[in-house]
């Protein structure tokens, strides 16, 4: 198998790394080509993937110096099929002294953002650039009133007709990009990447219209991963705050992508940034399968995922800088990185060889590359299958209950499944909830504070006789009507917390649509708005104070109110200062 060639200062530039015939073939059998037999064909190509670039008009140094060994790189590269990809999040989310009027404006998602960022990506020798937006690109809050006036912007300045891109960089080789186009008008999180229902309809139609039974090959690019991809992932960022994936507090799309990617084999790669993590790990790529040996199939199609890097030492979570370089051609592609901080060296990171339309063989080139800086990777249970077992933390619960001998520590780890199908676990002193399929992090349920030297309890809360009255709890409050057992019959199972020292037991009440985690950060423009009012209001009581000064708290009061009470009740002149007693 032969590839254009990409400059490398790790191996010489008279030879390429080709694929191995076996899947699993040692390192020393990896098949080296001299570069006198390449020629350029229709089918080879050569892509640069870009992360998160977050500019900072203050800080250019790194996005030039990245700029000239890309450059050198595609230089190199003797193919005519040449393009960029740039993963979004093109501007800090800070102020960046960029708008003398406004000493608080972000410069990230405004149009002197977006225009730089166009400046730049038009920068690379004329080798064109496709862009998809990610969680920030929309965030020009205070020059766009609404999405999508800063989306039509986001558009006009890169030149894009719509969100989505397609691009067909080789003969029978799309590359497929899809926008992340809600950021005011989130439910909850503002930083969730969203992908509208018009794109993933989009999206589902390209790949009936370019199946792999006619030899169709399609990338993908996203600003996050999809639900189900395998890669690394931070607990205590994006699994905690619910941004983790795809249309992550949905949870019907949430799981949509992961379902056309097992339904369509003509999806062979899908790239993404977002979380801002390096390429030494060996999991920054997950391949669709793996031996039985290894452990049970991970059912992601003909899908290989991978995860991008950044450019800019500031953004950086573990100090690493790197983008991703793809080299392929009709026999498959290489994944590889391009390293910023060794004068834009390339590493080769995995091969994948097309066996045919619809299987695959990868082999990692490598395995975890140690760095200065190595963060946690969040535990994720393994199912188990036919050939495998799940794994060692799985408690099998008996006539639907489980009760903990020991109270929770640091190192507890434990999963199971619920009745109704939820998945729950314990990691690192959390409790998270996983997706039913994918065994995904969904989010966080409780955090170590509320959980270390706990019992868990899982019991049996079904609604019986003994169970079918709540009117302790209605005292003097009507209009029940007998709903009360309205699903007398069903199974319900209760999540319940011991504290034996203090007597004290806490039940973890599932959301109303059934789900656990806690969607607990809220949506950017809301709490932009409510710090300015606190602002506003200590402020005023500064000013009216006699002596000057500033009052020692500023408290706010929020809803929903929550209780078992069907209507409101101990609230005094609107205010919730103070949780309400249950009686």
């Amino acid at each position: 198998m032969k590839f254009c060639i990409a400059a490398t200062l790790l191996l010489p530039t008279s030879i390429v790394v080709g694929f191995a015939p076996n899947a699993f073939l040692p390192r020393s059998a990896v098949v080296v080509t001299s570069s006198s037999q390449l020629q350029a064909k229709e089918d080879e190509f050569v892509v640069g993937v870009l992360g998160d670039l977050h500019i900072d008009p203050r800080k250019m140094e790194d996005y030039v110096t990245g700029q000239e060994q890309w450059n050198k790189v595609m230089d190199n590269a003797q193919c005519d099929n040449k393009a960029f990809v740039s993963l979004g999040d093109l501007g800090e989310s800070k102020n960046c002294d960029h708008n003398p009027n406004n000493n608080a404006e972000l410069f990230a998602g405004t149009t002197l953002c977006h225009e730089l960022a166009a400046e730049y990506l038009n920068g690379f020798n004329g080798i064109p650039y496709d862009v998809v937006g990610g969680n920030h690109d929309l965030e020009g809050i205070d020059e766009f009133d609404t999405d999508e006036g800063n989306l039509e912007m986001f558009l006009r300045v890169h030149n894009k007709d719509a969100p989505n891109f397609m691009r067909q960089i080789a003969e029978k080789t799309l590359l497929v990009g899809m926008t992340s186009t809600v950021f005011r008008d989130a439910k909850y999180t503002s930083h969730e990447v969203t992908i509208d229902q018009d794109q993933i309809d989009w999206f589902e139609q390209v790949c009936q219209d370019h199946p792999s039974t006619d030899g169709w090959k399609i990338m993908v690019f996203t600003h996050a991963p999809p639900n189900g991809s395998g890669l690394r992932v931070l607990q205590e960022n994006h699994v905690v705050n619910g941004c983790c994936w795809l249309n992550h507090s949905n949870e019907a799309q949430c799981r949509k992508f992961i379902e056309l990617v097992r339904e369509h084999r003509c999806i062979k790669a899908w790239f993404s940034g977002h979380f801002h993590l390096g390429q030494d790990y060996q999991d920054s790529i997950s391949f669709p399968t793996i031996r039985p040996e290894d452990g049970p199939y991970p059912n992601r199609g003909s899908c290989v995922f991978v995860q991008t890097a950044v450019m800019r030492s500031g953004s950086s979570r573990d100090g690493r800088q790197q983008s991703r370089l793809i080299r392929g051609n009709k026999d498959g592609f290489e994944i590889c990185t391009v390293d910023h901080q060794k004068d834009g060296a390339i590493r080769l990171d995995a091969t994948i060889k097309y066996t045919d339309d619809n299987h695959e063989i990868g082999t990692y080139a490598h395995g975890d590359i140690a760095g200065e800086k190595e963060l946690f990777k969040v535990y994720s249970p393994t199912a188990g299958d036919e050939n495998n077992a799940p794994d060692e933390n799985y408690v099998q619960t008996e006539d639907g209950e489980y009760i903990m001998e020991d109270p929770i520590t640091k190192d507890t780890k434990a999963w199971w499944r619920m009745e109704d199908g939820r998945v729950l676990g314990l990691m690192d002193a959390m409790l998270i909830e996983y997706d039913q399929s994918t065994l995904a992090p969904l989010g966080l349920v409780v955090g170590a504070d509320e959980l270390i030297g706990k019992r868990l309890a899982i019991i049996d809360s079904s609604a019986g006789e003994e169970y079918c009255s709540i009117e302790e709890d209605m005292e003097n409050v009507g209009g029940m009507d007998g709903a009360d057992c309205a699903e007398a019959g069903k199974v319900e199972q209760a999540v319940v917390l011991m504290d034996d020292e203090a007597g004290q037991v806490v039940v973890v009440q599932p959301n109303e649509d059934g789900s656990y985690w806690r969607k607990i950060v809220r949506n950017k423009m809301i709490r932009m708005k409510e710090k300015r009012r606190v602002q506003a209001a200590k402020a005023l009581a500064q000013q009216l104070n006699e002596k000057g000064e500033a009052p020692k708290e500023v408290v706010s009061t929020y809803g929903p109110y929550t209780s078992t009470a069907g209507m409101a009740q101990q609230v005094v002149g609107g205010s919730n200062l103070k949780p309400v007693e249950q009686k």
